[in-house]
């Protein structure tokens, strides 16, 4: 449990934001085919789409955009965002991207042969995406526990070494580009991932001679677990925790939109890899632009180089983590079926015990979703079948073995005020919950299909 505290800052800005009748709102989601990404932001009144680039970024954060340097080579902005990466995450070298899937689109080819395999704790949609679009295959070996939603285990988004090992001894390590270590686990519910897992997945990736990569978009975060909840680290910085983190692993890449609490950008770092960094610097320049912008502005990477630095305060993280277990625990006491323990950005609620009369194929986690937007204007996202696709072999529907609405907290936004609404929308759904139904396409794009389908309501 967590301790309450307040937020360690004061509300300086305001923006305007209202609720519209819930006709309108009925109508609203049948026209955009009840898919929550083709609604119109005003049409929101909480959102809690994601946590990606939708955080409040500080007034230091601020006062460094005034001071952007937007020179096309050479900007005084990129050196200190390299300074900053340095001393936070540890590695020599570094290239700035307009956000996540920027670096992965540079990095993945470089890494990912024809046929090879990609072993994950549990791969995101996009990165899964990206891998697949390289010609590689993502492969989860997450534990067990991680789809138990009701069982408490501190570290969730931990890797079964058992099956890691199994799988490059069956594969053989040739077949295997990379490890990644997703940090935290959104998939799984933004659940962490220990220190001392972290340790076996080199331990086994130096054995078998493969590079270990992590995706950090939440790195600070799960940093703040391992200190909370991991013996032995109690008394470290959150600084500390971060560099021994990367220390092992070979490099990362990065969405800096979540704990750079920037409304874009994203980063590939190189731990020693001089010649993988020369092959990423050549490839940046045709994809993302030149190596010392990469796609983002100087004022941007000024605030990004100053939101490194705040994410690490302990007291930030205390009330940003804080506020995502205040609104589990409501939805906890009042039966609302849950991810537990709570992870780091969002309240991952299980629809598949909510909603156990709607089957995977008609994606009873998106009916949930479409329900709250109607209830109370809340807009969140589905994290199941609906968004893992089908598979690329066969086109058979995958299904998901979690079938979670993720309520996504954007960094210092909201009020508990706004969860208070949150929990009891989900609160008033669940009392007829009987009465909801799934959903089957109108429209299936081929990728990444749930940010543009159209569905509709099986009747």
């Amino acid at each position: 449990m967590y301790e309450r505290m307040a937020e360690p800052y004061r509300i300086k800005m305001v923006e305007k934001i209202r609720l519209i009748p819930k006709e309108e709102r009925e109508r609203k989601i049948a026209e955009v085919g009840y898919n929550q990404f083709g609604l119109k932001a005003e049409d929101i009144f909480i959102d809690l789409l994601t946590d990606s680039g939708t955080g409040a970024m500080s007034d230091y954060q601020w006062a460094g955009i005034m001071l952007g340097d937007e020179s096309y080579a050479g900007s005084r902005n990129f050196y200190n965002l390299q300074e900053t990466v340095e001393d936070i995450i540890g590695y020599k070298y570094f290239v700035p991207t307009h956000q996540g899937r920027g670096a992965e689109n540079v990095l993945f080819p470089i890494l990912i042969k024809e046929g090879q395999y990609v072993l994950g704790n549990m791969h995101f949609d996009t990165t899964k995406a990206h891998i697949e679009l390289k010609g590689g295959r993502a492969v989860n070996l997450i534990i067990d526990d991680a789809f138990e939603t009701q069982k408490e285990h501190p570290f969730k988004g931990n890797f079964d070494i058992d099956k890691l090992v199994h799988f490059i001894e069956d594969k053989g390590p040739e077949k295997c580009a990379f490890i990644l270590i997703t940090v935290t686990c959104n998939s799984a519910g933004g659940q962490p991932v220990s220190m001392e897992n972290i340790k076996k997945v080199k331990k086994v990736a130096d054995k078998y001679g493969i590079r270990v990569f992590f995706d950090a978009a939440r790195f600070a975060e799960n940093a703040y677990f391992i200190k909370k909840r991991e013996k032995g680290y109690e008394n470290k910085s959150i600084k500390e925790i971060a560099r021994e983190m990367f220390e092992y692993g070979d490099g990362l890449t990065m969405s800096a939109k979540k704990d750079g609490i920037v409304n874009i950008g994203g980063m590939i770092a190189i731990k020693d890899d001089e010649e993988l960094f020369e092959k990423v610097r050549q490839s940046i320049i045709p994809i993302e632009g030149f190596p010392t912008y990469g796609g983002l502005s100087g004022r941007d990477m000024e605030a990004l180089s100053r939101g490194l630095r705040e994410v690490v305060e302990e007291s930030y993280l205390q009330a940003r983590i804080g506020q995502v277990e205040y609104l589990a625990k409501l939805l906890d006491e009042a039966g609302v079926p849950v991810q537990k323990p709570t992870g780091g950005h969002a309240v991952f609620v299980d629809a598949k015990k909510m909603l156990p009369h709607i089957p995977y194929h008609q994606f009873p986690a998106q009916s949930l979703c479409v329900e709250l937007y109607k209830e109370a204007g809340v807009r969140g996202v589905e994290i199941g079948s609906f968004l893992l696709g089908r598979d690329p072999d066969t086109g058979e529907q995958l299904e998901s073995p979690l079938e979670l609405l993720r309520l996504t907290i954007p960094r210092r936004v909201y009020t508990n005020n706004h969860m208070d609404v949150v929990a009891e929308a989900l609160i008033n759904i669940s009392k007829r919950k009987d009465q909801l139904k799934g959903y089957e396409f109108e429209y299936e794009p081929k990728v990444l299909r749930h940010f543009i389908a159209r569905l509709k309501p099986i009747e």
